[in-house]
């Protein structure tokens, strides 16, 4: 009841993910990067432990691929888990447990893997990987591309109803970090709203975090 990718872009280093689900919050429960580290998606009957231990492997040194294989050999009930994970040098890797629901497949492409569970079809993740891989821009641009490409080749086999996009930069908290926790209508398209809205203004938020004596103005009443 899942489909997601996580990324890496190979100009910037920037990490990101991008999820939508049936389920309310997946992004709250799913999402996991960190900068200079990786990006991690946990889902299908979800195991939230998993995004951080992952992580963790990665910065003590582990591939992405050497990371997962840990993960499915030390990880509880992996059989019904379903783990994506990329590192610094693009390198993916992703364990889908026997025990995933419905239609589940994964696809891995450069810097981009992809993988779904309760599929409208298995070519989903495909199609995912496909839009992220010959889009260009932003890494937020590109997640947005791709997980419109995968609601464009079938998405889930009913309608999803949350979703959510997180971007890391060296710093220690995301730089965008957008969720819809539920909606009736396309809450892809909702997070394409918020980041159309958000983009624009990332280096101010950051700048006002680092010092906002360099800051660009707030606009409210009183800032002169």
């Amino acid at each position: 009841m899942t489909f997601s990718l996580v990324a890496h872009c190979a100009e910037t280093g920037m990490f990101g993910l991008a999820i939508s689900s049936s389920s309310p919050a997946v992004a709250a429960r799913c999402s996991f990067a960190r900068a200079g580290v990786g990006a991690v998606a946990s889902q299908n009957v979800t195991d939230p432990t998993l995004g951080p231990l992952t992580l963790d492997l990665m910065q003590n040194g582990l591939s992405a691929p050497e990371a997962i294989d840990q993960i499915g050999r030390q990880g509880n009930f992996m059989d019904y888990r379903q783990v994506l994970a990329i590192d610094t040098q693009g390198r993916t890797a992703i364990h889908s447990g026997a025990n995933s629901l419905g239609i589940w497949t994964q696809a891995e492409g450069r810097d981009v893997a992809s993988g779904g569970n309760l599929l409208a079809n298995d070519g989903v993740p495909a199609a995912i990987v496909t839009g992220f891989v010959e889009s260009t821009g932003h890494i937020g641009d590109r997640l947005i591309a791709a997980m419109r490409a995968g609601l464009c080749a079938g998405g889930e086999a009913g309608p999803v109803h949350s979703a959510g996009l997180k971007i890391v930069d060296r710093l220690s908290w995301p730089i965008a970090d957008l969720r819809c926790d539920w909606t009736e209508d396309c809450p892809i398209e909702n997070i394409a709203t918020a980041w159309e809205i958000y983009a624009p203004q990332i280096d101010a938020y950051v700048q006002r975090a680092l010092d906002p004596r360099e800051a660009p103005s707030y606009g409210v009443p009183g800032d002169d």
